[in-house]
């Protein structure tokens, strides 16, 4: 299960339209700046490939300006082998 975390740009004025557009995304949960016209995302889907398929989906509204990925977890089933070290 990834979970996400991300801060996301609206395109200027359209800080609304982007939070309802994301808050449709069931996978999503949706904050709002207090101080800046940002929006923080975190997302969780089952699997990598979800996770994937999601980020294509976001990455084509065209109120977003900018999504940055923050942080990201993912548990020992779907997290990818890390090489030995």
């Amino acid at each position: 299960m990834p979970v996400m975390s991300y801060l996301v740009y609206p395109v200027r004025g359209e800080l609304e339209s982007l939070r309802r557009t994301l808050e449709e995304f069931p996978e999503c949960t949706v904050q709002a700046a207090d101080n800046a016209e940002l929006l923080v995302l975190v997302t969780d889907t089952p699997g990598k490939e979800e996770e994937e398929v999601l980020t294509r989906r976001l990455r084509e509204i065209p109120t977003l300006s900018f999504l940055g990925l923050v942080a990201a977890f993912a548990d020992t089933d779907t997290a990818p082998e890390s090489p030995d070290i």
